[in-house]
């Protein structure tokens, strides 16, 4: 049962982690790092599948190995975070109390992306 529960969590966690790849608010790297330990306990085919994907696989094995991210990947987050925000704050939010929210959790989160390491690129 507990293998059943871990791999639905894996499941769930990797579906949020792609939804974040979109979604700039929606973190993308705590997903797929507790959809990785998730398959770990519940799915060793599941946990194969994602480490060797071709997207999320390096990623994953990058970040784990080196606590650091890819120069494109942070430049594309951030990029999307605050086009996001800005577009909500300007065209979206009239409350000037959401408006302060929102470029707040924006500061925090460029700021919780840009102080782990940079990468140059993924290694192949």
């Amino acid at each position: 049962m507990k293998k059943k529960i871990y791999a639905i969590i894996g499941v769930v966690s990797l579906f949020l982690g792609v939804i974040g790849i979109v979604i700039p608010l929606l973190p993308t790297t705590p997903f797929l790092l507790l959809s990785a330990a998730s398959f770990t306990r519940g799915s060793e085919k599941m946990y194969q599948w994602l480490m060797e994907h071709p997207w999320f696989g390096k990623y994953i094995c990058d970040f784990q190995e080196n606590k650091s991210i890819p120069l494109s990947t942070k430049i594309a987050s951030v990029s999307l975070l605050w086009t996001t925000i800005l577009i909500s704050v300007f065209f979206a939010v009239k409350l000037i109390y959401f408006r302060i929210l929102l470029i707040s959790i924006a500061v925090l989160v460029s700021i919780h992306i840009l102080h782990y390491k940079t990468t140059r690129a993924l290694n192949n």
